[in-house]
């Protein structure tokens, strides 16, 4: 009807409507319309089984069930000219092709009742219309008749084959909700059966713990919509790209895997030949304590993780704290990039050496982003980043992170898990040596028993596990006592004070190892005591520990002997985590051998037995050899250097030594011109009365 309509506008001619001519175009109209009707639905229906399809039947539930209300929105969606019928009566077109999507039971039985109707109202149209209507129109009515006895023809051929593809729908979707445990109140939740160093990706985002305090207005209420076209390569779970960082482009960082056995799978990160280039002038341009260097170096080469880490040290000294979280963040997106296929950030079965120093730069970076989150109030994205460190290779733990869990796992006030962890390790770890945990576990299950939403059995409970284990750590380390309550601002009893057990006697006794291990935990948790309702249950407890002490129990002696010959030395990866956390109190209590080394920041106090894969060429100049008048004058000024004295041609020549020694005059001479002697006798004639005050 529309092509005939078409046809009389074309040719300009005005024909006079004949008798039923306007019946016969509303019938016209009406079969049109349910003709477009049904094949929008099909379309419809058709891309939601798809989608359930895809996602493994759990949207199975989620297939269209069309209501009047859809006929009449799916009626007005546009003329016949607008949807192509046959295209729709093939199947929908997902992504360049036509699948052969299996409908459900619902939707095949509504749609044979909608079809059912839709050609008793169409049969009724078209002998309306055919017997008064011309020789086109019938054709096209003939056509689309043809076109809907076919498709019956299709669907009475392949009733078998939906029923069947159903049933096995129907059992793999049983199979799965069996093997989940859903609605089955048997099984105990499927977290408390993961790994105790299980890393959730959603927790890896500091907008998911904003969010929860200030709301999501308030976090994503300032952030600009995402752009259509996207700039950088692949999606990213430590950290989110940003339009301010320079394009992509890969560094020459890899990763490979070394091997897999016992369930675990060791990788290491791999510097291609480009990379190593960078590597070595970064390396040049660290000993030339320039910071202006690694910026040259960052716009050739903006994604070179070290130059990132050591530039955002600086940036941090120089109180540029959001340029510093900015720079660390970039070097994990560069890291993150360069992942194995088979590397995983949350199964806790992946390891990384640390004495390979392609792998030491991923751990410090987690570090120092770690160490930002903390900062920045999220101690909750903060732990997962703590427990991925440590289950990059737990049993060494390089940058020794169990000094630090149980004190982010408090202030994000995640006590089970920190329970769980004490109760899962100290049997292999013995993590009750260590004043933290001997400490912050009794802590946690205090502060589980102040809750009000637990049954009373377990309060009580825990309010006397917490006891028990507290006087355990007051015996073990009576010299925590009085510095914690110097620390939190409170004058301790006069007897216990003047004690000879808790008295000023027993800091002074202890080892040095002890005493780093004590000022680390003080200086990081001591603000977790102060409430007053911890204070009271700790006096409490003081006292008991007194009464044991006074009354000769044979555990204090046990304790005494233990500390004697249990912290003798701190190992090396205690002494770098003292570095990297920067308390003052711990780094004041480092011992000499480790205060005069040179501590860089990219690579603080490497493992002694470091595995190279590549080693850097040796710089054949008398500074790096140890020349005393040279190391002399590179201290004093740090541009002189005698790159003039190095072999030329292989030997050539010999070295140049005028050339040296020249430098070395004109460098003298421009210290000494910038030297000023102050004149005390003119300053004396010129006030000789004096300010009469003492400088």
């Amino acid at each position: 009807m529309t092509m005939m309509r078409k046809k009389k506008v074309q040719s300009g001619v005005q024909v006079a409507d004949a008798p039923g001519a306007q019946e016969r175009r509303a019938s016209a109209s009406t079969t049109g319309s349910s003709c477009t009707v049904l094949g929008a639905l099909r379309f419809i229906s058709g891309l939601s089984i798809a989608y359930a399809k895809r996602s493994q039947g759990y949207c199975r539930q989620s297939c269209l069930l069309f209501t009047a209300q859809d006929w009449v929105f799916c009626s007005s969606l546009g003329s016949p000219q607008q949807i192509n019928i046959e295209d729709l009566e093939e199947g929908p077109v997902l992504n360049g092709e036509r699948p052969d999507c299996l409908l459900t039971d619902a939707v095949v039985s509504g749609n044979k009742r909608r079809s059912q109707s839709g050609g008793a109202d169409s049969k009724k149209a078209g002998e309306v219309a055919d017997k008064a209507a011309p020789p086109e129109q019938s054709n096209i009515s003939g056509k689309l008749r043809k076109k809907k006895k076919k498709q019956k023809n299709k669907k009475n051929t392949t009733g078998e084959i939906l029923e069947n593809g159903l049933e096995d729908i129907d059992r793999i979707l049983e199979r799965i909700e069996d093997s989940s445990g859903f609605n089955r109140p048997g099984p105990p939740p499927l977290s408390s059966k993961k790994h105790v160093l299980y890393v959730e990706h959603r927790h890896l985002n500091p907008d998911t713990e904003l969010k929860r305090y200030f709301g999501a207005r308030a976090v994503l209420g300032e952030q600009r919509p995402r752009q259509r076209q996207r700039v950088y390569p692949k999606c990213t779970w430590l950290t989110t790209p940003k339009s301010t960082w320079p394009r992509y482009t890969k560094p020459g960082l890899s990763m490979r895997l070394l091997e897999s056995k016992k369930g675990l799978s060791s990788f290491a990160f791999e510097h291609s030949e480009e990379y190593q280039q960078t590597q070595h002038k970064f390396l040049a341009a660290v000993e030339s304590m320039e910071p202006n260097n690694i910026v040259v170096l960052l716009q050739t080469s903006p994604y070179h993780v070290d130059s990132l880490l050591q530039l955002s040290d600086a940036c941090r000294f120089q109180e540029d704290q959001e340029m510093a979280r900015d720079l660390v963040e970039r070097a994990l997106y560069s890291m993150e990039c360069a992942f194995h296929p088979l590397f995983s950030l949350t199964s806790g079965t992946c390891r990384l050496d640390y004495r390979r120093p392609e792998n030491r730069s991923f751990y410090l970076a987690l570090y120092k982003q770690m160490s930002f989150l903390e900062k920045r109030g999220c101690p909750r994205t903060a732990l997962e980043f703590c427990k991925l460190i440590l289950s990059l290779e737990p049993d060494e733990d390089p940058l020794c992170m169990l000094l630090l869990v149980d004190h982010l796992a408090l202030r994000a006030r995640n006590y089970e898990y920190l329970i769980r962890l004490f109760q899962e390790w100290e049997a292999h770890r013995n993590l009750s040596q260590l004043p933290n945990f001997a400490f912050s576990v009794p802590l946690a299950y205090f502060l589980l028993s102040q809750q009000a939403d637990l049954p009373e059995q377990e309060l009580s409970s825990a309010r006397e596990q917490a006891s028990v284990l507290i006087r355990q750590a007051l015996t073990m380390f009576p010299g925590v006592l009085l510095p914690l309550l110097e620390y939190c601002s409170v004058r301790p009893d006069a007897a216990v004070a003047t004690h000879r057990f808790f008295g000023p006697d027993a800091e002074i006794s202890q080892p040095p190892a002890l005493s780093q291990l004590v000022s680390l935990y003080l200086g990081r948790s001591h603000f977790l005591w102060k409430e007053p309702a911890t204070m009271s249950w700790l006096e409490e407890n003081v006292r008991e520990v007194l009464q044991a002490v006074d009354s000769g129990d044979p555990a204090v002696e046990a304790c005494e002997s233990r500390r004697k010959v249990l912290y003798q030395r701190a190992p090396r990866n205690i002494h770098r985590h003292v570095v990297l956390s920067e308390v003052k109190e711990a780094v004041a209590a480092l011992p000499p051998d480790v205060t005069t080394q040179s501590v860089m920041g990219f690579d603080p106090l490497p493992p002694l037995d470091t595995i190279y894969s590549y080693v850097r060429p040796e710089r054949l100049s008398p500074v790096s050899h140890g020349n005393t008048i040279a190391l002399f004058f590179r201290s004093l000024l740090p541009n002189y250097t005698m790159e003039g004295e190095r072999l030329e041609d292989g030997g050539a020549g010999g070295l140049n030594r005028n050339q040296g020694l020249n430098r070395l005059m004109l460098a003298v001479r421009d210290m000494m011109a910038n030297f000023h002697f102050h004149d005390v006798e003119a300053a004396r004639e010129d006030n000789p009365e004096g300010d009469g005050e003492w400088d």
